[in-house]
Formats: structure tokens, C-alpha cells, sequence
């Protein structure tokens, strides 16, 4: 289970350099009728809805469940719903909030340097529609996990990396605002939705009977929907997004193999082990030296 986290990030010469890099990563969860924001946070980042604020970065705030609004200097007011992404811009006067009703759950990552000004100003993303919906995506959602553990780890080398994640991010994010994945298939909508599901709850047991009823799908219409539009059944799909994940945990954290396992959902380390061999070729211990010997 994913706990409330933040940092704020000094930025050197060489990120920089890079031409994007990340000034702060996040995430929180504000239960209903909690207080907002729920963590303290510099004097330069407190947000009251009354007060707004007015940040020097660009930020992505990606609003996984829940609801709320925004609005800013440039835009009225406006209902942010479940899997709703949106801008923060630079020199621009903002305020957003959950609904005290439902609260939210929200991630966010900051980031500036030339290559972002750059990208901004060719017409790729407009401040006056900063709120993308259609976010509800298990990439986006994987993306925003990965930054998290990646900033909480802190290994060598991770600026340049949760750089390249916030440049897929924004990749992700201009190819929804312009093609609107599964705009006019209501089925492959429902199957999206399914997707960012399981992918947000890889470390838990799912029933995905259950998970076809909420959608609402019959199960064997949502089984044989499933398999056409991903490949694979859904209960393989859950599966091979604990074992992507579990590879991850091998790659950025320092994690031993019994703590990736229980991290990931699997019910034991052994059957963890057998089940990573067997879709990856070797052991977890041997995945991680063999990634280890090639940097």
C-alpha cells in the first residue's frame, strides 16, 4: 500500500544541463473530510483554497480516485473527476481541492529546464485548458509509482531517471488530449478502465468476478473483451504487472528478495522465486547481479 510521501528536490548544474529536470515528486491520499493539504509542505508550496497560490515549475497533478476542483487565473472553476490530469503553470495563479465528500487520491511530480520551455511554447499543451480527463491510464498510473520509488530510493543516477519518466508522462498525456484512447469504443473503455484497476492494485488478491460486475460487464463477455484487446486473460494480466513490478523494485531499490515479494502480493518468497524464473529465465537474485554487472 502506497503511503503519503513527498520531496522536493536541490537541482545541480548537471540536471540542468539535461534540460528537464524534476524539482519534486509526490503523493497523497485526503480521506473524506480530512484537512487540505495533509502534509506541511514549504512556505512556498502551502496551497488554501482561499488564498491560492503561484508556483515557479510546471507540474502534472494526476487525480487517481476521487473528486474535486480547480481553478485558476486563466480558468473558471471546473469539476476534477477520477483519473482527471492537470497543468500547474509557472507564474500562474492556481487553486485546486478535494471534495470533503470523497476526498482523493493525488500524485504530482514538478519539473522545469529549457527542453520543458522549449516543448510548452510549440503548442503541444495550452494553460488555458490545463484539465486533461481520460488519464485513467495503468502507463500514467505506473509512471507516478515508478518517480515515487525512484525518488525514495535515491540511487545513483536517479535525476536523469525520474527525467526521462516526466518526458514519457508528457508523452502519454499529449497523445490522450489528442486521439482520446477508446473515445468511440465503449467496450474497450470499460477494459481501460479494468486495466487501471488491476494495475493500481497489482499487490492485492483480485477477484475478477468482481471486478467485471462494477464495471459493469458480464464476467465471460469481460474475460474474452480482456483477452481480444490485451493478449492475455485478466488474472495473467494482474500477474505479469506484480512481476514488472517486482523487476523494478530489483532495479531502483536496494529491497532483499523476501521484501519485493511481500511488497508485490505473492503470499510467499518461494513461490515468488519460481514464478519470476519461470517468465524471466533466472532467479530475482540473478536478475538483479546480471543488471548490476552490465552498468
Amino acid at each position: 500500500m502506497l503511503k503519503n510521501y513527498f520531496k522536493y528536490l536541490n537541482v545541480s548544474e548537471l540536471e540542468e544541463r539535461w534540460g528537464i529536470y524534476v524539482t519534486t515528486v509526490g503523493y497523497s491520499k485526503i480521506e473524506p473530510n480530512d484537512n487540505y493539504p495533509n502534509q506541511v509542505h514549504p512556505e512556498s508550496h502551502q496551497l488554501t483554497w482561499n488564498r491560492g497560490r503561484i508556483l515557479n515549475d510546471y507540474y502534472i497533478v494526476f487525480i487517481s480516485r476521487g473528486k474535486g476542483v480547480y481553478g485558476s487565473a486563466l480558468t473558471k472553476p471546473a469539476e476534477v473527476v477520477e483519473g482527471t490530469c492537470f497543468f500547474l503553470y509557472p507564474g500562474v495563479w492556481h487553486r485546486y481541492k478535494p471534495d470533503p465528500g470523497s476526498g482523493w487520491e493525488e500524485f504530482w511530480v514538478g519539473f522545469n529546464g529549457f527542453y520543458v520551455e522549449q516543448l510548452m511554447s510549440n503548442g503541444f499543451f495550452d494553460r488555458k485548458n490545463p484539465l486533461v480527463p481520460s488519464c485513467l491510464n495503468k502507463d500514467i498510473l505506473a509512471l507516478f509509482h515508478n518517480l515515487v520509488e525512484s525518488v525514495r530510493s535515491s540511487l545513483p543516477g536517479y535525476p536523469q531517471q525520474i527525467s526521462a519518466m516526466t518526458l514519457q508522462l508528457l508523452g502519454l498525456i499529449s497523445n490522450i488530449i489528442q486521439h482520446h484512447e477508446y473515445n468511440d469504443d465503449p467496450v474497450g473503455k470499460l477494459i481501460s478502465k479494468a486495466r487501471f484497476i488491476i494495475q493500481e492494485s497489482f499487490e492485492d488478491t483480485l477477484d475478477m468476478e468482481e471486478l467485471a460486475k462494477a464495471l459493469p460487464m458480464g464476467y465471460s463477455s469481460f474475460r474474452k473483451a480482456f483477452r481480444r484487446i490485451t493478449g492475455v486473460s485478466p488474472n495473467q494480466y494482474h500477474l505479469n504487472i506484480r512481476l514488472e513490478r517486482a523487476k523494478s523494485l530489483l532495479l531502483t531499490t536496494v529491497l532483499n528478495t523476501s521484501e519485493i515479494a511481500d511488497q508485490t502480493g505473492f503470499e510467499s518468497v518461494f513461490y515468488f522465486s519460481r514464478l519470476f524464473k519461470k517468465k524471466n529465465g533466472v532467479s530475482p537474485t540473478e536478475f538483479r547481479k546480471n543488471a548490476q554487472a552490465v552498468q
